[in-house]
């Protein structure tokens, strides 16, 4: 069946000719490409067209990233891209982020523009890729509120009766290469059905166990991982995995 690889930063990625090879060779039959900001954003819409039907686009505005941009600008460039893009992301909220951890004006920001995205996401019928790190209780709570059917919390790790209530929403959440060794994301990841499962490397993220930086082909760590976690083979990973991703981004 193949693997979808449904959280990357593409972008930040070199020799890209040679990532893309690793993957296939893999089994890697697609991947999600994230965007975080304006910048990131347009590269990550070059890419897609560059390897057109491979790489699927997702652009937003990060948590952390909002202050290098012009907020205005950047949400109108993802309203613009709705008819071209899988999904929007990744957006959401980080309250363990340095400044927003001794600013509530900061957080209160945060709230701001992952609003406005979801808002868009949910007028388009587009799903959200979420990013709840220190704050998943705001980050499901406006989903609810403002989202759309679709979504995803990339790497969940938080605690297990927000997840419960996430999966009682029928949303999604994403396991990592960090299923390895993350005590909290494994965890999550044990209490939540395969049926409510994707997979993902968020590239270029460092794999502290492998001692380097993870690329799409990584995915299948982050399969075998699950696999081993749920007890479950990695064929039957494999496909329950990868039909979610199918339905979700409709890819």
């Amino acid at each position: 069946m193949g693997i979808i690889d449904t959280h990357a930063h593409l972008n930040d990625l070199e020799d890209r000719g040679g990532i893309m090879s690793r993957a296939k060779e893999a089994g890697v039959e697609a991947i999600i490409a994230m965007g975080s900001n304006l910048t990131t954003s347009i590269a990550t819409m070059e890419l897609a067209d560059e390897y057109s039907g491979y790489v699927n686009p997702a652009v937003g505005i990060h948590p952390t990233e909002w202050m290098v941009d012009d907020v205005k600008e950047t949400l109108k460039y993802v309203r613009d891209q709705m008819e071209w893009i899988v999904a929007v992301g990744e957006i959401g909220l980080d309250y363990w982020n340095r400044d927003a951890r001794k600013d509530e004006d900061i957080r209160e920001t945060q709230r701001h523009i992952y609003v406005s995205q979801l808002q868009m996401a949910r007028e388009n019928e587009k799903p959200v890729s979420v990013h709840g790190r220190g704050s998943w209780r705001d980050a499901l709570d406006l989903a609810v509120r403002h989202g759309p059917e679709r979504v995803v919390f990339h790497w969940y790790s938080g605690p297990l009766d927000v997840l419960s209530e996430l999966l009682d929403r029928g949303y999604y959440l994403s396991a990592t290469p960090a299923t390895e060794y993350s005590r909290d994301h494994r965890a999550a990841l044990e209490a939540a059905p395969l049926e409510r499962i994707m997979l993902e490397t968020d590239s270029p993220v460092y794999m502290r166990n492998r001692k380097r930086n993870s690329e799409p082909s990584d995915v299948v760590v982050t399969l075998n991982a699950l696999a081993k976690l749920k007890e479950t083979p990695s064929e039957e990973v494999e496909r329950i995995t990868t039909e979610n991703a199918k339905t979700f981004f409709r890819v």
